[in-house]
């Protein structure tokens, strides 16, 4: 019994030093593009890759952005319905998206584990998008004489949106088992279900975020 636990062990210690795997962080600057809903915002990620090959590697990604605003102008009819006249109003929507993210990163050109010149990967996956909306009425609006849109609604709410996730960037090495990258990453929505609080229903989100980070190496390859 002590020699099949000792033999276990030992497998599995050259499995472990066996497997390459680099974890990496970054900071992002984020624009989404979605109709009417644009904005800026700062984030940071964490990722987590896993090494099949010289050229393919398994990741998951985690990261979040601070809360982004925009404003629009919406008409407010008087009551009661039928009586002639409109007010403009004015809504400010604000966002904060987190988002997880696994999929397939490949190397157009070196490796995973080159020691010198640069690289150049792609990636694509698939995630789950949160995003942490609130809309405030910045208009002084009196709501017993005008009656306001349905849509969008005051308040705070959080929806949920799946995301096709593409990604094209390049790194360098600084060192043994270090590299510093720069990348370009979009999502791009693959579910559509309503939200009252979408200032505009169509291509949410549209995020394009530029991110620039560490990556360390883990493991001997040996």
């Amino acid at each position: 019994m002590i020699l099949f636990f000792t033999s276990v062990i030992c497998i599995d210690g050259i499995a472990l030093a066996q497997l390459r795997f680099s974890i990496a962080t970054d900071v992002s600057l984020l624009r989404n593009f979605s109709p009417q809903q644009k904005f800026w915002s700062l984030g940071q990620g964490v990722e987590a890759d896993l090494h099949f090959s010289q050229k393919n590697t398994f990741y998951g990604w985690f990261n979040y952005h601070t809360q982004g605003s925009f404003n629009n102008s919406f008409e407010a009819d008087v009551k009661p319905p039928g009586t002639p006249g409109q007010i403009d109003y004015y809504i400010t929507g604000k966002w904060a998206f987190r988002q997880v993210s696994i999929g397939w990163k490949h190397y157009i050109r070196g490796s995973f584990d080159k020691e010198y010149d640069w690289n150049l990967y792609g990636a694509a996956g698939f995630g789950l998008l949160f995003t942490r909306a609130e809309n405030i009425l910045v208009s002084s609006i009196d709501t017993a004489l005008y009656a306001l849109r349905p849509t969008p609604q005051l308040g705070k709410d959080d929806f949920k949106r799946l995301t096709l996730d593409l990604a094209l960037g390049t790194e360098l090495p600084l060192g043994p088992n270090f590299y510093v990258y720069v990348d370009v990453r979009t999502s791009i929505p693959t579910s559509d279900y309503p939200s009252p609080l979408l200032h505009n229903k169509k291509h949410v989100p549209l995020p394009v975020m530029l991110n620039a980070g560490m990556r360390i190496l883990f493991g001997s390859g040996e």
